[in-house]
Parts: C-alpha cells; structure tokens; sequence
C-alpha cells in the first residue's frame, strides 16, 4: 500500500477540536499517511510551487481535509489551488497533467448538522452541491475524483464522544480509499 499525502488546512489547528483529533490519530500511522500541514509549513502563506508541485508528484493518493465555512475550504485552500495547480504543470496541452490520474478526495468537518444542507432547507443545498466546483477543478486537471468524507454538527455536539466517534469512521474512509482495484480480494 502506498502512503497518502494528506493536505491539511485549518487556520487555528491549535484550537481545533474535530481536524486536531484526527491530525493526532493520523500521525499514529506515519507507514500510511504523508501528513502536510499547509498553516504550519507556510504561516506566511507563501508557497515554495516547485515543493509542493513534487510533494503531489510523488503521491497516487491525496485527501484535502479542512473545515468547511461560508461554502468552501479555508482561504489557504484556495490560495494553494490557484498557485499550485498552474498553467504547464497541472493543464494545458503541455503540461503533461502531473496531477492525471491521481486518486483525491476532500476530508470534511463540519459545524452544521447533516439535515441543515440539504434540498428543500433554507440553505437550499447538500454538500454534493457544494462541492462541486472542487469536482470541477479536479476533472479539469485530469484526476480521479472520489467521494468526500463528512462530518457534521460540530456547533451542536463538539462533545469528546461525538468526536471520537468520528475517528474510526475516518480511518475506515481513508483504508477505502487506499485500496487499489488490485488489492481488492474477491472470494
């Protein structure tokens, strides 16, 4: 099994209560997971492009988490998108699409509960709505774009057993999405 490069961005980790928790059960597996902390590893928001532009190069497998707010990822998100992602590296008819066929998916908690985003609620949409335009962004630039993972209802249960409960969950998630066509054994 090769590691996954999980790219994490959360503006206050150190007062975070559900991404810190899974950042400590994830540093439990350094055999599986590659952990890159955007906030930590640039708290001056400058990118070093060619850095981060082989990190992805040397990874199959990548899973954005974040906190998700105003209807998208923390601004260092999207900043990490609109800098790395360029013309000649990521797209275009030169680029040679380094980011082709990479499997990705997002990590997401959340402080709504999960009957707050849907259809039919005052805020009209679900998070596959939502998160669209990341599944744009990643057909544009050829990856291999798979379901996300949630977790709801941090502003209403930040309880200790809410947030553990999510931790097999996301490793169960992460364990799936690891698995090559290859590694799947059919009795």
């Amino acid at each position: 099994m090769k590691k996954t490069l999980i790219i994490i961005t959360h503006p206050d980790m150190d007062n975070s209560v559900i991404n810190k928790r899974w950042l400590a059960e994830l540093e439990k597996h350094p055999e599986k997971f590659h952990i890159h902390q955007l906030h930590k590893v640039y708290p001056d928001q400058k990118f070093d492009i060619e850095a981060e532009q082989k990190l992805v190069e040397e990874h199959d497998h990548i899973i954005f988490q974040f906190p998700y707010y105003w209807y998208y990822g923390p601004a260092l998100l999207k900043k990490w998108f609109d800098e790395v992602l360029t013309h000649g590296w990521a797209y275009g008819s030169s680029s040679g699409f380094k980011f082709g066929g990479k499997k990705v998916a997002l990590a997401i908690s959340l402080g709504l509960k999960e009957e707050h985003l849907q259809r039919g609620t005052p805020l009209k949409f679900n998070l596959d709505d939502l998160t669209h335009p990341y599944e744009a962004m990643f057909d544009w630039i050829k990856a291999d774009y798979q379901s996300h993972f949630a977790y709801y209802g941090m502003t209403f249960e930040p309880s200790e057993e809410w947030v553990e409960r999510s931790v097999p969950l996301y490793l169960d998630f992460l364990d799936h999405f690891n698995c090559e066509k290859e590694d799947i054994i059919v009795a």
